[in-house]
């Protein structure tokens, strides 16, 4: 699905007519979010957001994933495995693994730690996590999931777009009213530059949530290889025009952009006449790390697309914080608190 335009404007007609419908998701969502979770026998770190769609969840799980390994931990990384079609829970293994299996966001975490696809079934991948040796997990979403859980929740927020007309979905992009969300979380991290990020981030210190700013920079090394080549670039994430933006921003030459629905599953005609178009303008095609994570499985196994994909540059981000102990000090306050709820 890929989000309305109004979901992004001052609320109009659109968002008041689906109002009603909002007022009820949000107030079902509001329910579940207040059933007990089940615990497992280790600290549970949540990177959610309060918006459908992306807004920098990944490469904040992957900064902690890899902040918890540099201080000698064993963490795993949880979630949903969106788009995945294998039985689950299922630990991932990306020699065998595709993103038809396991989902695109999985194989990007299994790079750096563990990773257990849970499905509907996260208190089980949990478990799961733990009986082979988690020392902490890390889910990637399911901030309103109350099935696991948490000991501490980020909430992440793109800083260009913020939570956009403030409404709960259909009515606008809130996965449940804002507030009651900023209440349970333990930090609000506005990833990007934007006034719409200002804003959400005034209301989260006015209702007590401590507010983190990171950007997401692009791997140097992959940027100079693009630097001086005609360049094709197609994204299906959250907002495309963010990849596209990065890539002008870094003094890239693109030729064109091919805008394509979060988490869209890619055909293999589709690539194949991206890779044409590529050809025919002397061109390359550059995606997303999770977008080129998609082009895996069996649907691209075949002898027309050996050598094909290699030619198709993932462009690798890192999540920069502001703060360079603020990932530490989210650590320590889940082991404290899962100290506290085992005694």
């Amino acid at each position: 699905m890929r989000a309305p335009a109004f979901w992004w404007r001052r609320p109009g007609v659109a968002s008041a007519l689906l109002s009603p419908i909002g007022a009820v998701v949000g107030a079902v969502a509001l329910a579940r979010m207040g059933k007990a979770g089940g615990r497992v026998d280790a600290p549970v770190l949540c990177i959610g957001n309060p918006t459908v769609g992306g807004a920098g969840k990944t490469p904040t799980a992957i900064a902690l994933l890899d902040r918890l390994t540099a201080r000698g931990a064993t963490p795993f990384a949880l979630l949903r495995g969106h788009g995945g079609s294998a039985p689950m829970p299922l630990r991932v293994d990306p020699a065998i693994h595709g993103a038809d299996a396991v989902g695109d966001e999985a194989l990007l975490l299994a790079r750096h730690a563990p990773t257990i696809v849970a499905g509907g079934a996260r208190l089980a991948g949990a478990a799961m996590a733990v009986e082979t040796g988690a020392s902490h997990i890390v889910m990637d979403d399911g901030f309103q999931n109350p099935s696991l859980h948490k000991d501490v929740s980020v909430l992440v927020v793109d800083g260009m777009v913020g939570v956009g007309n403030a409404c709960v979905t259909p009515a606008g992009p809130l996965r449940a009213p804002l507030l009651p969300q900023l209440a349970r979380a333990d930090a609000m991290l506005v990833v990007g530059d934007g006034s719409a990020g200002d804003r959400v981030a005034a209301e989260a210190t006015q209702a007590g949530c401590t507010v983190l700013r990171g950007w997401l920079v692009p791997d140097p090394a992959a940027v100079a290889a693009l630097h001086g080549i005609p360049l094709i670039a197609f994204a299906g994430i959250g907002r495309p025009e963010k990849f596209f933006a990065t890539l002008e921003r870094e003094g890239l030459a693109l030729l064109a952009r091919h805008a394509f629905a979060d988490h869209h599953p890619f055909r293999p005609a589709e690539i194949a006449r991206l890779v044409e178009a590529a050809r025919a303008q002397g061109a390359r095609l550059v995606t997303t790390e999770k977008d080129r994570a998609r082009l895996t499985g069996p649907a691209f196994a075949g002898p027309e697309f050996s050598g094909v994909l290699d030619a198709i540059a993932p462009l690798p981000v890192t999540l920069a914080l502001d703060a360079p102990h603020a990932l530490d000090a989210l650590v320590d306050l889940a082991e404290a608190r899962f100290q506290a709820r085992r005694t």
